[in-house]
């Protein structure tokens, strides 16, 4: 009888896993299929490829071009990753291979502050801190004007945003990298250094690349922050100093003023839904790359 209980519970977990499963599957198709079919008006009215191309914005004479403010998004992203990933990763190395104990209980409980601060405090602190300080410090040596507003207000803040998440997932991914490797390099006569760089960066690389991508999903995403320090305005920057306009500012900015414009609402449904095809095509494809960096990188 307790064996059939067993049984009974073992299969009744299994099946209950399975739904949880299908169920976040479903829950993800059912977001597409909603803002597909939201899209629906403006897709009959434009092609896709016209409206991830075009360029001009005028809702009022029916013109929906995203072509900068998918560049806009990713420019701003890719920014802020440039910024954060080195640093984060030089921190947790340090934290987890070099820094004293004094210094991790410093250290980890502010990273758990800076995780929990509302995105809404880091614009606030964008707004009155670093665009001043590229308005009239930095932009003056490169440009003959700029509001502060820009692509590198965008990226400092979101890399900021994004920072505490990524320290705290590579602490983690170099913890579980073995102590015996370790010890087995510097009995070779390896230095700290290239123990740190040859043995736990590689074998910890699969893991690199998997928080990596977690935070390119949360930056991609971030809205309010970003809405409030990069300026707003329609155009392809062509530098670091010129205003953006990412995706989810433009659905945050101009969402309660379309109810009296079906088709401007349906183009922010499309770019609503540019969003999500965007971020899993880009998990998709990073999964095989994380597949292959395993294998490549398997001690």
């Amino acid at each position: 009888m307790s064996l059939r209980k067993r049984l009974f519970k073992n299969a009744a977990a299994h099946r209950l896993m399975q739904l949880f499963v299908v169920c976040s599957l479903l829950t993800m198709l059912v977001m597409g299929l909603g803002l597909y079919c939201k899209s629906i008006p403006v897709l009959h009215e434009n092609s896709v490829i016209s409206l991830l191309s075009g360029s001009e914005w005028s809702p009022l004479a029916g013109k929906f071009g995203f072509r900068s403010f998918i560049l806009s998004s990713i420019y701003v992203t890719a920014l802020s990753l440039i910024i954060a990933v080195p640093i984060a990763l030089l921190t947790a190395l340090y934290l987890t291979e070099n820094a004293p104990p004094f210094m991790k209980r410093l250290v980890f409980p502010a990273l758990d502050i800076l995780a929990g601060i509302p995105s809404v405090v880091y614009g606030l602190w964008g707004t009155l801190i670093i665009v001043p300080w590229i308005a009239d410090d930095l932009a003056p040596h490169f440009v003959d004007y700029s509001s502060g507003y820009t692509l590198l207000a965008g990226g400092i803040v979101l890399s900021v945003m994004i920072l505490p998440l990524l320290v705290s997932l590579f602490i983690e991914i170099f913890s579980t990298v073995s102590g015996d490797l370790k010890e087995a390099s510097v009995s070779l006569g390896a230095t700290r250094w290239q123990t740190t760089r040859l043995i736990v960066v590689r074998k910890a690389s699969p893991g690199i690349i998997a928080a990596v991508v977690l935070a390119v999903s949360k930056a991609f995403g971030e809205t309010l922050a970003v809405l409030m320090v990069c300026g707003n305005m329609t155009g392809i920057p062509h530098s670091l100093f010129e205003s953006v306009y990412p995706l989810p500012a433009l659905i945050a900015n101009n969402y309660g003023e379309m109810l009296s414009l079906p088709m401007y609402e349906s183009a922010l449904m499309f770019a609503a839904l540019v969003m999500f095809v965007i971020i899993l095509v880009f998990n998709a494809a990073s999964r095989i790359v994380l597949q292959n960096v395993e294998k490549r990188f398997k001690l």
